[in-house]
């Protein structure tokens, strides 16, 4: 049986979405995808002074990159950001890595540090696949990949909210990857563990590494070197899958 023919854009350009783009694995991941080869539709909330920097970075690789601000985990300003615009022109690939923490054990944890993280981390995911999906399924093609956690799949005392946030993450990506791949849609996921940015400031790293097999936290070229082979590579037939990428802590 042959393959399914992929329809390429009629302008020969390649299109990445990355959501949460400015700082830290975002960051890495767009300059990444820049450098091969693609222009970027890169998401940022509130840092904008770190969005605008890495579009100058991309711009001086000779591609593209719109600044687009918006709450991923507001329905509205999603789909009024993105929808149009996909109407216009599918993403070749999207990438989500919009994350946010609230640390807290269960009995001091507000209904807000529970619903602000499931919203950003979760629901966002959600809302920015429901205003591209459309397009992306009628040019069959694409590429999405979620950025989860380790937390996401060995839970993490005093990080019940974000666990669960990564792990629904998890389960979307699985079942999304059944509802697409016929379109020739490859949805997985990519699942970090400890990784230096700055969400890891106020941990001991040094203390971390010594509980990881290769004895060192991982970096942020980690995670993208990873994210661009799901992304970049023609010969693909991994699908419905979370890669992890922690050193060798869990499978």
């Amino acid at each position: 049986m042959s393959p399914p023919r992929r329809q390429a854009p009629s302008d020969g350009k390649r299109v990445a979405l990355v959501v949460g783009g400015s700082r830290g694995i975002g960051r890495a991941i767009a300059l990444r995808l820049a450098r091969s080869g693609f222009d970027l539709w890169l998401t940022y909330h509130g840092s904008r002074e770190a969005a605008e920097e890495v579009a100058s970075l991309v711009a001086g690789m000779g591609r593209e990159c719109t600044l687009l601000r918006f709450d991923v985990a507001s329905f509205a300003e999603t789909t009024g950001a993105l929808q149009a615009r996909a109407e216009e022109r599918a993403p070749d690939v999207v990438v989500y890595n919009s994350g946010i923490t609230r640390d807290k054990l269960v009995v001091w944890m507000s209904e807000d540090d529970w619903s602000q993280v499931i919203a950003t981390n979760l629901t966002g995911f959600y809302n920015v696949t429901r205003a591209v999906l459309f397009s992306m399924l009628r040019a069959r093609r694409g590429r999405i990949v979620a950025i989860s956690s380790l937390a996401g799949q060995v839970g993490n005392a005093g990080q019940m909210n974000y666990a669960a946030s990564k792990a629904g993450l998890i389960g979307a990506v699985k079942a999304l990857a059944l509802e697409v791949g016929k379109r020739n849609i490859l949805v997985n996921a990519v699942s970090p563990g400890f990784i230096e940015t700055d969400m890891t400031a106020g941990i001991d790293l040094a203390h971390m590494a010594q509980l990881v097999p290769l004895q060192r936290v991982g970096t942020v070229e980690d995670v993208a070197s990873v994210v661009q082979f799901l992304c970049c590579e023609e010969h693909m037939y991994i699908h419905g899958q979370i890669i992890p990428v922690n050193g060798g802590m869990s499978t």
